[in-house]
């Protein structure tokens, strides 16, 4: 078993459930995280840290093999993300919004946006 960030993670990004990971698992996007399968323990402490209610367990109709497929291919490509950062500008009014789908980048996390997490990892 396994929990899987959703749609509703796209153009909010909001990274309170990374801070709260005890095994590192989630991995960063342009505009949303994933979390690697085979690395997640199942414990569900990332749930109720999501302000937009996107991560869920693998268990649950919303975790479709879409997503969790989704969540394994990006997850080896896209970098590593271990601390809290600031969400999207416009994550508050992306939130709840429907049909983000499409709206999905396959990038990964820029590198300033790589620097900054490290950054706060150290300092903070």
């Amino acid at each position: 078993m396994t929990y899987v960030v959703t749609e509703n993670c796209i153009k909010c990004k909001y990274t309170d459930c990374v801070e709260v990971c005890p095994v590192d698992c989630f991995y960063e996007g342009a505009n949303m995280l994933v979390i690697h399968p085979d690395e997640c323990i199942d414990c569900g402490v990332c749930v109720p840290e999501c302000p937009a209610e996107a991560i869920v367990s693998d268990t649950e109709p919303a975790a479709t093999d879409q997503w969790l497929e989704l969540n394994r291919t990006y997850a080896d490509l896209w970098p590593n993300i271990i601390a809290r950062k600031p969400a999207l500008p416009d994550a508050d009014a992306q939130n709840g919004r429907q049909g983000k789908l499409d709206e999905f980048s396959t990038e990964p996390a820029t590198q300033n946006d790589i620097d900054t997490k490290h950054e706060e990892s150290v300092s903070g």
